[in-house]
């Protein structure tokens, strides 16, 4: 397969995959670790989503689904499945020293593993999934915080996650 064509596409599964598994687990709601509060309500004060916010602060602030992620498409380099697997397992001892509540990151690494896995029968590799993840990162922390934060409250919203300003 074209690298272009695997980044684009590897962007867009490791960016529906994050989101998704996130959103799901509740991170627009409330801020689950310290900092991600302060994130949000600083993201809201710049004309941002406060669960948009949230969202963003916690995986900035706690190893979710967008690190799972990551450390999925590193794992499965290094060591195929089993790879994807022991990343799950650090994403979890990350989670506990954050004392983050939930499990979103070590299900977006097992979700991702398995992505990986599947796609890898059509021609892309784990190493354009790395790329992929970390352009679907930076497009939600990097490029424009309260803009971003609007789309990820609304589909906050579509879950039923969505955050009540303080």
């Amino acid at each position: 397969m074209n690298e272009v064509i695997g980044i684009i596409i590897a962007t867009i599964l490791c960016w529906l995959n994050f989101v998704i598994v996130d959103t799901y687990f509740g991170l627009p709601e409330q801020p689950g670790v310290k900092g991600a509060r302060i994130i949000g309500q600083d993201v809201e004060k710049r004309g941002g989503d406060i669960a948009g916010g949230f969202f963003q602060g916690n995986i900035l602030c706690s190893p979710d689904a967008s690190a799972g992620t990551l450390m999925a498409s590193i794992g499965y380099l290094l060591l195929g499945i089993p790879g994807g697997i022991l990343a799950a397992l650090l994403i979890l001892i990350g989670n506990r020293l954050c004392a983050d509540p939930g499990y979103a990151g070590t299900t977006g690494c097992l979700t991702a593993t398995l992505i990986i896995f599947l796609t890898s029968f059509i021609g892309l590799t784990p190493e354009m999934f790395i790329v992929g993840m970390v352009i679907a990162i930076f497009i939600i922390m990097g490029i424009d915080q309260p803009r971003i934060s609007v789309l990820l409250g609304k589909i906050a919203e579509k879950f039923n996650r969505h955050a009540e300003s303080d």
